[in-house]
């Protein structure tokens, strides 16, 4: 028997030792076997000869800035950012995610230690009468104080306790990728709306510039009508042409300050406080290098994948923490303390005791309870692995309609630009011929309105271009492993 317990204990600490955990190890997936993200590869963009209408270049490989958005060479741009990365509640909320699954995983690697309890107890008892006293004096009437120490311990035999520390540090690596996510999107919202804001400003700006030719217009439609070579219904439609462009001013300067408002708030701050920067569109460079990664990069890359990766590897771990679970478990414990009479006779000769136990449990039956469970995790793992699948396929999505866009909108803005010059050559000469009396007045009006839209549209297609370049650099990950300190990047 005795050597039956000996041969017991080693295969128990060879178990133990040998580092062995029931489940499954996890296994990183491997990037996706595509070349590249469209069928063919991207050329470099069109140009326009107008301010941000430089042609842009993809340089495939290079990498992505920590500090990104400073290849818009905008100052306020840069401290807006900062201002946000420092105030944002948002990002702060993620940031005590992250440490609250960083103490969780400290919390759970305490398992792998014995736990050591002390306890003092004091009681005054009385036996009664009919009963024989249990101490040799037979008094009835007694004390007891007694002071021990606990140390109990659970042998990791399965791995169970492994499996679980590996999903709590699973979970740690989701916090700290989505508070890497957290901080991408903040940054990538505060440039967008700073674009945003100076599109709105160039366009409110074209509609000014707009209704000052309308209403000089309508100041030599009055004089001819007053000197008789115009009628009132030439009047009236002058008036009608300027009341319809100050008409578009209101909405666009109620989104300016409904883009101000959001810019305070992404800054952490509330709308009735002041932001000093403001964004013009010539005050932001559009970049004309982008870094355009590899598609192998790419799964190492975007913090959302990251952490379905991670979310992956927590799924995983919970297997063999359901599988453990049906297993025998072994607790291991020892007492030692004393117990007096007296308080002052506490740790005195003949006080004295301890105690070892030893034990075993094996789940026979549950209902079906563990079984169960194990067949949810392993339910659980597929559907991680799917959520994985769709979370990279929506990602090569992303960046590919990203670089259609640039692409795209490069050309829309080379055609704004012939088209805002070609209105504007348009209402010059049927401005001259009217004044002459070649053309009738409506041909002026046309003209007129056709001018001013195509300056709002120059606009948007100026921050279109803007706004793609945000697009590609967030869609691309955002280049946080490029960050000092290097961020939550976990290998």
């Amino acid at each position: 028997m005795r050597g039956m317990t000996r041969i017991a204990v080693s295969v128990l600490l060879a178990a133990t030792a040998g580092g062995c955990a029931v489940g499954p190890d996890f296994h990183r997936p491997a990037a996706p076997a595509v070349a590249g993200y469209t069928p063919t590869p991207p050329a470099p963009t069109a140009s326009a000869p107008v301010e941000g209408g430089q042609a842009q270049r993809l340089v495939e490989g290079q990498e992505v800035a920590g500090q990104w958005w400073r290849m818009f060479g905008s100052g306020p741009l840069n401290e807006l950012v900062d201002a946000a990365l420092k105030a944002n509640p948002d990002l702060q909320s993620a940031e005590a995610a992250l440490r609250v699954a960083q103490e969780n995983l400290a919390a759970a690697r305490g398992s792998f230690y014995p736990s050591v309890d002390a306890q003092m107890t004091s009681t005054r008892q009385k036996t009664a009468a009919m009963l024989a006293s249990p101490l040799a004096s037979g008094d009835l009437l007694y004390s007891l104080h007694t002071a021990q120490l606990t140390v109990s311990y659970a042998p990791d035999v399965f791995g169970g306790v492994r499996r679980q520390v590996e999903v709590s540090a699973a979970q740690a690596e989701v916090a700290a990728f989505q508070r890497e996510a957290a901080y991408l999107t903040l940054t990538a919202n505060v440039v967008a709306a700073a674009i945003q804001e100076a599109s709105l400003r160039a366009q409110v700006q074209a509609t000014h510039e707009a209704v000052a030719v309308a209403s000089r217009l309508l100041a030599t439609v009055r004089k001819q009508r007053q000197a008789g070579q115009l009628g009132a219904a030439d009047v009236a439609a002058q008036e009608s042409a300027l009341a319809q462009i100050e008409a578009t001013l209101p909405p666009l300067e109620k989104q300016l300050a409904l883009q101000r408002d959001l810019i305070t708030v992404l800054a952490g701050r509330f709308p009735s406080e002041t932001i000093a920067q403001t964004f013009e569109l010539e005050s932001l460079q559009l970049p004309q290098a982008l870094p355009l990664s590899l598609p192998s990069r790419l799964v190492e890359q975007r913090p959302d994948i990251r952490a379905a990766e991670a979310q992956l590897h927590a799924a995983s771990a919970q297997i063999g923490v359901a599988t453990a679970a049906r297993l025998p478990s072994i607790t291991l414990s020892a007492d030692l303390g004393s117990s007096a009479l007296a308080f002052s006779k506490l740790f005195t000769g003949g006080t004295g005791f301890w105690g070892l136990t030893g034990g075993i449990t094996q789940p026979i039956f549950r209902g079906g309870t563990l079984l169960h469970q194990q067949r949810a995790a392993e339910a659980a793992y597929d559907q991680a692995a799917a959520q994985y699948r769709s979370t990279v396929l929506t990602a090569f999505q992303s960046v590919a309609d990203t670089l259609h866009a640039i692409d795209a909108d490069a050309r829309a803005l080379q055609a704004a630009s012939h088209a805002s010059d070609a209105a504007r050559k348009s209402l010059t000469i049927a401005q001259r011929q009217w004044t002459l009396g070649l053309i009738a007045y409506p041909a002026v009006l046309q003209a007129e309105q056709a001018y001013q839209q195509s300056l709002v549209s120059l606009a948007q297609a100026r921050a279109g271009r803007l706004a793609d370049s945000v697009a590609l650099l967030q869609a691309l990950g955002g280049g946080w492993w490029n960050r000092a300190p290097a961020g939550a990047r976990q290998d």
